[in-house]
Parts: C-alpha cells; structure tokens; sequence
C-alpha cells in the first residue's frame, strides 16, 4: 500500500460564492478517497486532508487555481494508515476561531522568523522571549524549551491571557509558535494592538521547524488535531494517544498508569473532572453572591402566579374553579380580581368573570408591586454535574414561589445562577427546614429523579432538637396526617382520612436545657410529617412557631430571618444517580444547636 500523504495548508484571502465552492470540494474530495477537514470562510482556507500522493496533488492544484490562493503553501507528512476518519468542508466564520474584531491577516501580519533564524538566535542564545499560543492539553506533549505558555483552553482565551502579561514584554522580542502557523497570523497583530513592540511569528509553525531543524531546543512531541495525536522531530507518528473521555493527550508513560483503560478513561479525568467541578463551584458561589446581594425581592416589583388548569376543571368557570381550589379565598374576590385587570390569560389580557376554561389553559394572578420579606440567602452548592444540582438550603428560605415569596426563593436563586436552565426541585423542603434539597438540570432529569423521590426509594436522615426528653431511646410514629390543611394551614393527626404517614427516632443526645438532640428517618412523605408527629408525641421541635407545646397551633409562615431557627435539618439524603444508576449520598452542614455536648463544648 502506498504510503498516506498529510497535509496541512491555511491562507488568509478573500474568498466569495462559499456554498458553490463547498460543494464542488466535497465532489472532488469524495472520489478521490481524501479524508479530513477543510475550513472555508471569508477570510480564507484552513485545511487538514490525508490520502494517496495523486489525490491530494489534484487538491492542492484545484485550491490554488482559486483567486488568492495560488501562493498556498503546504506542510507535508507521511503515515502507514489514514489518520482521519471522514471528509468534511465546512463553512465557517473565521477559519480559526478568534472572537476579535479588526484583525485581518489578508492585509497585514506581524513579522515572519524563518525556522532557520529562530534556531540560529537560540544557538547563539539571543535574548528572546518563546510564547506559545497553543491551548494547555497542546502543550502536555511538548513545546520550545523554556517558553512561556498562557493557560489558555481555547484560542478564544488569548485576548484575556495578553492582558495578563508582564508590561516589560512590550519592549522585548517576542516570538510565537503554533503547530502550523494560522494562530500567531490572527495573534500577532493583536498583541502588536495592544502595545507589544517587537513581534515575531515563527514561520510554519512547529511543524516547519521540524522539518527544518529538527529537535533542537524542542523538548517532546507536537499535538495535531487527528488520529495519530502526536508527531516527532522527524514528522513521524509517535505512541502518543488520546483520551476517548476527557480528550487529553496521553504519553506512553501516561498509558502504562493502571486508570489508563483505552477508549474509555485516562488518570486526568478525574483530576481534571474535580478541579473543574471544583473551580466551578467557586464560580457559582460567586454567581449566588451577586444574584442575592442585595435581595432581588428588596425591590418592588409585580408578580405573576402561575395558574394551570386540569382536565377536571374543562367547561367550569374560572371564578368558581379558582374559589374551590383556594378556599380562603371567596368567589367574589376573584371576581374583583377579574374587574380590576389583575387575573390575566397566559398573552397578559384582563380575563372576564364569565370566562369558562379548557384543560391545560394557562392564566396568570397579577400580584401587584410588593417588597418581600428578607430571607436567609447564605446557600451553599455541595455538587453539580450536567444531570443534578445539591443544595445546602438555610433557613428560613422558601424553596419555590409560594405566599409572600416570588423573587427570594431558592428556586429563583438558581434561575438566575443557571440560566437559561431552570433548575427543578426533586422534592419538598419547608422554607423553615434548612439542609440537602436537590434540583435536576432540565425537564429530562427532572423526569427520572422526582419519581424515586415519589416511589419513596431515596433514603433522608434529619436531625431534630426537640422539647422534652423522650422515655426511650428507639421510637417511632405511624399516626395519620390530614391531607388538607387545615385552621391557620396547619396539618394534624386524623386517624379517620388522614395519610398513613412513619416516622422512626433514635435519640442521640439529651441536654442539660430539657431537650434533646433525635435523629429521624421519615419512611413516608407527609406535608409537614415530622413536625406533626413530634408535635403529636408531646415533642415539639425547638424553634417551633406552628406546632407548639400542649397540643396548641401558632401560625404556619415563614418565619423572620431574625427568629430564632427552626431546629430541623434534613441532614442525609441518599438516592440513584440519574446518570450512573450508582446510589450516592450528600451531607448538610451541622448548626451549633444539632452538635452534641462534647463537640459544642470544644
């Protein structure tokens, strides 16, 4: 078989009429057998193709029959085998990625340094500073001995990664490298924009110098951007490979680690999987700090709640339906609602208080501007990947718009964070309740998530300091819960129509004050479940202002950030990753009332 021919060629002119041209590439590439990638653009042609010397000679020769590009120049190497998988020609923007208005390599470009001349001032060791534009994973294979690179993993990060460099390079040679040439064309000029006086492009790129010069003053491997992954000073493939997972490119000794499997995982990806996650959870942090200092309710604003119809409801009036479904609020405030233009269809137009509606129609209760009550805003991220999102939820904080709250909720918080997701809540927590909530990224999750937390298949651990101290040290509860609520919208034990609703305690600790510190495993999902059992077991939770001492009921709000807390936190939550099917478990911070004696004494 006779050896395969790669070539790499990029020139900047202008080119028209690209849609033809794409086509009548493809046509000739197709039979012709030639495989890779040609980059077409307005601004010229960038192009990696591989096939048998004939083919690609009939290439090159119809590329340079176009106007302004028959000075284009190729870069040449041989494999044992085709290096790329399919033939694509594709129209782009730019053919190299820049994001940078006002660069135009047809006209102008920095000066060129022949490989020759780089090699000659580094022999004679030149003052000169080597600035390699290339990405990071680029580099891991090799690069110019001592060069400075710009941690950079995109060509689109250059403009930020100059803006970090040292003032005094403006006033030095500087001479950049890339693997062939095309960035430093749109780099230099940039860099002589902002101010650097004496830039050099190295003439063809890494790869010409090997051709030209060899291994001198190169320590290791040049990447390229196909199948064979790396290639030596000799231009020949080298052991190298890639990561099918992360994409990082492995040395041979990286291929010998025991976490290296072939076209499956390579030991970066976790290090790189965790520093990732890592740094984005700094940046989310941050994200959460701007959208919640201050308050985005601390602002008056109009609401609209959202109001669904179901296919119970097809054919009734709205006034009527909305009355049975709010009962504390009368049919004829919904009138009113209708006169004064705050009940609106889902287009924001008055709806009249005749209107009968269909099922899934949308309608929308115009709440007018309001501040709303402040919140604890203090949320922090345990983990997130592209499936799920953990929270550590404060409290008092509502999780969804509800009452007084739109704006300062939780799930607002994470709009904002996450846009243009939309973050959806796998379950309940009550805005009193601090601890692990958990939101899946997009509807798709959403759907395999919140039914394990339905099907009761997720394993929660809370922890509760409650008032009084129980007689044993095991104990559970298996009274019904009421599914409505019921006077100030509290629930309570109705052992005729209540829910069968269990709850089982063991007692960690008891204090020195009368209470003591349980932990509790709800084994049902009851509104309000753990706070009506204790509640009704003569244990009412510490902090409590709805179910209080003796059987009496306070208000069922949210309480006041100022209120002493609610100690109640969902400590533990356990359940099947919606990606790996793997069970995995995420822990809440611990507040000073739920350590025990020992460790609050320390």
């Amino acid at each position: 078989m006779p050896p395969i021919v790669n070539v790499a060629a990029y020139k900047f002119a202008p080119l028209e009429d690209l849609k033809p041209l794409r086509k009548r590439l493809l046509d000739l590439c197709k039979p012709l057998g030639l495989r890779g990638t040609i980059l077409i653009s307005t601004e010229g042609v960038n192009l990696f193709v591989a096939g048998v010397r004939e083919s690609v000679d009939t290439l090159l020769a119809e590329l340079r029959s176009l106007p302004g590009l028959a000075g284009l120049e190729v870069k040449e190497s041989e494999s044992a085998r085709q290096p790329f998988n399919r033939m694509l020609v594709r129209i782009k923007r730019e053919i190299i990625a820049f994001g940078v208005e006002g660069i135009d390599p047809s006209r102008r470009t920095s000066p060129k340094l022949a490989p020759r001349e780089l090699k000659r001032w580094l022999d004679e060791g030149r003052p000169v500073t080597l600035l390699d534009t290339r990405n990071d994973y680029e580099i891991k294979l090799g690069t110019f001995q001592n060069a400075r690179t710009l941690g950079i993993d995109h060509f689109r990060e250059f403009p930020r990664a100059v803006a970090q460099l040292p003032e005094e390079w403006k006033r030095q040679p500087v001479v950049m490298f890339c693997t062939g040439g095309i960035r430093c064309e749109k780099a230099g000029p940039y860099m002589e924009r902002e101010g650097f006086e004496q830039i050099y492009q190295l003439e063809g790129g890494i790869l010409k110098y090997f051709e030209d010069c060899g291994a001198a003053h190169y320590d290791g491997e040049c990447f390229v951007f196909d199948q064979r992954v790396g290639l030596d000073a000799g231009l020949s493939e080298t052991e190298s490979d890639q990561c099918f997972a992360c994409l990082t490119p492995l040395t041979a000794e990286d291929q010998l680690d025991p976490r290296y499997v072939k076209g499956s995982a390579c030991p970066y990806c976790m290090q790189s999987t965790e520093a990732q996650r890592a740094q984005t959870l700094v940046e989310r942090h941050e994200a959460l700090r701007r959208a919640t200092d201050p308050l985005p309710g601390s602002t008056a604003c109009d609401n609209y709640r959202p109001l669904n119809i179901p296919a119970a409801a097809e054919g009734r009036v709205l006034t009527e339906f909305l009355a049975e479904i709010f009962p504390r609020i009368s049919e004829a405030e919904w009138r009113e609602a209708c006169r004064s233009g705050r009940l609106l269809d889902a287009d924001r137009r008055p709806v009249e208080e005749s209107r009968v509606v269909r099922a899934g129609e949308r309608f929308l209760n115009l709440e007018p501007a309001a501040i709303e009550p402040d919140v604890n805003a203090d949320v922090r991220i345990i983990y997130e990947d592209e499936a799920i999102v953990v929270v550590d939820k404060p409290a008092p904080l509502p999780l969804h718009p509800s009452g007084r709250f739109h704006r300062n909720t939780l799930q607002a918080f994470l709009h904002a964070v996450y846009a243009p997701q939309r973050p959806r809540p796998a379950h309940r927590l009550d805005a009193n309740t601090a601890g692990v909530v958990v939101f899946a990224r997009t509807r798709h999750f959403a759907g395999i998530v919140q039914p394990e937390f339905a099907r009761g298949n997720v394993e929660k651990v809370y922890l509760a300091r409650v008032q009084g101290s129980p007689s044993e040290e095991l104990f559970e509860c298996t009274a019904p819960i009421s599914t409505e609520a019921g006077e100030l919208g509290s629930r309570c034990i109705d052992e005729q129509n209540g829910a069968s609703a269990h709850t089982k305690f063991a007692v960690l600790d008891r204090f020195d004050d009368g209470t003591t510190l349980l932990e509790v495993r709800p084994l049902t999902g009851r509104t309000n479940q753990i706070r009506v059992h204790l509640w009704h077991l003569g244990l009412p939770i510490c902090g409590e202002q709805a179910y209080l001492p003796d059987r009496a009921l306070g208000s069922v709000q949210t309480n006041d950030v100022d209120d002493p807390p609610l100690n109640l936190l969902a400590y533990q939550l356990s359940f099947k990753h919606p990606l790996s099917g793997e069970r995995v478990t995420f822990f809440a911070r611990r507040p000073e009332w739920s350590l025990s004696r020992d460790r609050s004494r320390a």
